[in-house]
């Protein structure tokens, strides 16, 4: 066992140094280090999981890429077919990371009933409909399935159908505008097959999905027409590279875009928590250092008789500065423990629990979500720790500016 070791071993366990007059700045440099720790893994949770949330809501709706034509607009409407013949579809051979391609088409349309009304955009899917996000976001009901017969069933929100008093079952109509204003609309009746809630207001109170076919019918098109197509990645980080790659291989009739440049307001807000962890991060650990510094220079000064009676018997200025770096690592390892044990429950009990409630109309989410990964924990510790520790070389410095006569005589 090293000298310095064995001295700082025997130091933090003796009973005057819990009883001395630094233990209670002891406690709060533990205190400090734990609450910080706490701070850090909530805003990294927090912050990360909120991106990935509101990021796989707005998935859910246009998928990670669009495939359109030119022509279409910036609006919700597909107004310019594209044939669902073509060389990437059903699946991208030549691009690796796709995960699937289905071919979809969107019509605004007005909801009546008796008593009240709303506008929404119908958004016509066909067989080759993915339904794997919009099974976690189903609330009551059945999705709907669609084969070789044109269906009246349609999955709403839960928002239009508080809005209008809908429930499952329920039939209701929808009017669509012909080409022409002097021409009356189409009016189709739908059944409700089931209800969905999102969380993401902003797109709940605009779709509702149904059959493909009927947007077919509206807008004069063939039965292999489609308003546009979307694609999914399996690896969101590369989504700009994938898109480059699609529209490198789709023909110089199509455009592709990301479903970041199609929701550009969403995803800035989201970035900017990358903004606020870091500046979090940078706070509590200053915070944490600062608390341990003082501290620490508290034990030095504790301990000045110590530290001359061992210049004294032959230690080096590093040896003793060595001694109560291992003592400090102590308390900042005490502080990690702590900090972690109720980080940790917290955000679990976030995580299965729902403790805390958000508003989806600001948030686009019900509750908070947390991202719990070893990952980035175990580099929060290790950095927490080497960065506290770095901080503490330079108080630890007074060391060597203490004499061993004066220090032995010091009261």
């Amino acid at each position: 066992m090293k000298f310095e070791y064995f001295i700082a071993k025997r130091i933090i366990g003796s009973k005057s140094y819990k009883s001395s007059v630094s233990a209670p700045i002891i406690k709060i440099g533990i205190t400090a280090i734990a609450i910080g720790m706490v701070v850090m893994m909530i805003a990294i949770a927090t912050g990360i999981g909120l991106q990935q949330k509101i990021r796989d809501k707005a998935v859910a709706f246009n998928g990670h890429i669009t495939i359109t034509t030119f022509n279409s607009n910036a609006s919700d409407e597909s107004e310019v077919p594209l044939s669902i013949n073509q060389d990437f579809y059903p699946n991208f051979s030549n691009i690796d990371g796709i995960t699937h391609i289905q071919g979809i088409a969107t019509k605004w349309g007005l909801i009546r009933t008796e008593t009240d009304f709303d506008g929404a955009v119908l958004k016509g899917v066909g067989q080759d409909y993915d339904w794997k996000y919009f099974e976690e976001f189903l609330v009551d009901g059945k999705l709907p399935i669609y084969g070789d017969n044109i269906s009246n069933e349609v999955l709403i929100s839960q928002y239009l159908a508080n809005r209008l008093q809908f429930k499952v079952g329920d039939t209701f109509q929808m009017l669509f505008e012909r080409d022409g204003v002097d021409r009356l609309p189409f009016i189709r009746t739908f059944t409700v097959s089931g209800i969905y809630n999102s969380g993401f207001q902003e797109l709940d109170e605009t779709y509702l999905l149904g059959d493909i076919r009927h947007i077919r019918f509206f807008n004069k098109w063939e039965d292999d027409q489609i308003g546009h197509f979307e694609v999914f990645i399996d690896d969101y980080s590369q989504i700009v590279q994938k898109e480059e790659e699609i529209y490198q291989n789709i023909s110089s009739f199509y455009t592709s875009r990301t479903v970041e440049e199609k929701y550009p307001t969403v995803f800035e807000w989201i970035n900017i928590f990358d903004k606020n962890i870091y500046a979090i991060i940078g706070i509590m650990i200053l915070v944490a250092g600062i608390n341990m510094i003082t501290a620490l220079l508290v034990l030095i000064l504790e301990r000045t008789q110590m530290i001359g009676v061992l210049k004294a018997l032959g230690s080096n200025n590093w040896s003793i500065r060595k001694l109560f770096l291992y003592n400090a690592s102590y308390l900042i390892v005490l502080g990690l423990f702590w900090g972690n044990l109720i980080g940790l429950g917290l955000l679990f009990a976030q995580k299965y629990f729902k403790l805390f409630p958000l508003d989806p109309s600001v948030y686009y989410v019900t509750e908070a979500p947390v991202y719990i990964s070893a990952t980035y924990i175990i580099v929060l510790n290790i950095g927490t720790f080497i960065l506290c520790l770095i901080m503490l070389l330079v108080p630890s410095y007074i060391i060597t500016k203490i004499s061993p006569v004066k220090a032995m005589r010091f009261e």
